[in-house]
């Protein structure tokens, strides 16, 4: 794919280390490929990637890398293994992850790549892969891309852009990248709250200081459900033994109301299920639970949490896998409050369990990790599983075909 002209003016800088804070889609893994060619056109160099971890580096960027080296004709060697290409003219290309990355010490390398930053620690470049880059004579180069994530270490990164002589930094938004249709990027200021908007879409580093669910208001997100028949119940459930807990939600024409809440202090799954039965005698119950209960066995007979809420005659939904924390905590700030100022989550008053979660539980200090040090993740993890499944905020959509581009 040709780059765009956002993209161009990234791969003309000839500055040293270059910093991209991109918005959702804006095209990163394309550059980064782009500029790993363009470094490894001279011979004997070496050219490293890193992303997060081993199995990022292989989905995001390996098959795509390996088609253009041989559409280049410049393939000599492709170890599938260690992930490394061997070029005709002796140059090599490695994918490597961060998640070890004492591992990559002693590496020499002329220029690196290392994606999704803001999601490595710091330390893997300040302590290991920067010294990899003086090795060389002449000492390498780096460019660093991310989406933003808070004001963590990435933004240092691209502060240094704005006023060290080496550096330079850009903040491209996704309709700069030219990959995703403006249509997408209005919608999705339906589905996102202001915040998660603005950071995913706009590259913008915003400061959600410590309240992770910073959207809940006690005022304006707390509303008494006014009772009507109800044929149907939703159950939002985390599977701890103290305590296990539930949240009881039905659907609006506008978006969800928690109207009840479970919390059993030295309890399991099959307490919870009678406790919603008792509850809940003719209603249909559909459960949205941790998708980790279809391995966890917390009773005897080998039984599942999944299983025990199926055998109770409830319908159990879930993600085949653990949806990221991130997106489960951006799927409830943006039904509490999306950037059309809509609230579309109520709490009734009597879910003090639910109103204390959502309006307390916190980051660890100068981190953007939940706290669960103090037992109020318990709850807001229960409704997260819920939401998210219902009300996603990452959705896929066909992206323009791909058609060959340029290495110059």
């Amino acid at each position: 794919m040709p780059l765009s002209e956002a993209q161009k003016v990234i791969a003309q800088s000839d500055a040293r280390f270059r910093v991209l804070c991109a918005g959702r889609r804006f095209g990163k893994s394309i550059l980064a490929i782009r500029e790993m060619a363009k470094f490894a056109k001279d011979p004997n160099k070496v050219i490293m990637y890193v992303a997060p971890t081993y199995g990022m580096a292989r989905n995001i960027i390996f098959e795509p890398l390996k088609q253009k080296m041989r559409d280049l004709r410049w393939v000599k060697k492709i170890n599938e293994t260690r992930m490394e290409i061997t070029l005709v003219n002796n140059s090599k290309i490695m994918l490597r992850g961060a998640e070890n990355y004492d591992s990559l010490r002693g590496t020499g390398c002329d220029f690196l790549v290392m994606d999704e930053m803001a999601d490595i620690k710091p330390e893997a470049w300040t302590e290991v892969l920067r010294a990899s880059l003086s090795a060389q004579n002449p000492p390498g180069s780096a460019l660093f891309v991310s989406s933003p994530k808070g004001l963590n270490h990435f933004k240092d990164l691209y502060d240094l852009g704005k006023t060290q002589d080496e550096w330079d930094s850009w903040q491209m938004t996704t309709i700069q990248g030219g990959n995703v249709p403006p249509e997408e990027v209005e919608a999705a200021k339906r589905d996102l709250d202001e915040k998660t908007w603005r950071q995913e879409y706009e590259a913008s580093f915003e400061n959600y200081s410590s309240l992770i669910y910073w959207a809940f208001d006690l005022e304006d997100s707390v509303k008494k459900w006014e009772k009507k028949e109800l044929k149907q119940v939703m159950l939002f459930c985390d599977f701890n033994v103290n305590p296990i807990v539930g949240a009881v939600a039905v659907k609006t024409e506008y978006g969800l109301h928690i109207i009840d809440e479970i919390a059993i202090y030295g309890s399991n799954t099959d307490e919870l299920a009678t406790e919603m039965r008792r509850r809940y005698t003719k209603e249909q119950i559909i459960c949205f639970p941790d998708p980790a209960g279809a391995q966890n066995r917390t009773s005897a007979g080998g039984r599942t949490d999944h299983s025990i809420l199926q055998n109770a005659g409830f319908r159990v939904l879930f993600r085949p896998r653990h949806p990221k924390v991130k997106d489960r905590i951006n799927a409830v700030n943006s039904l509490l409050l999306n950037t059309n100022k809509e609230r579309r989550l109520f709490v009734d008053p009597k879910c003090r369990e639910v109103i204390k979660s959502l309006s307390r539980h916190a980051y660890k200090e100068g981190t953007m990790v939940p706290d669960k040090d103090n037992g109020l993740d318990h709850m807001s993890d229960a409704i997260g599983y819920g939401v998210e499944y219902l009300f996603p905020v990452t959705k896929n959509y066909e992206l323009p075909k791909q058609q060959a581009f340029g290495v110059f």
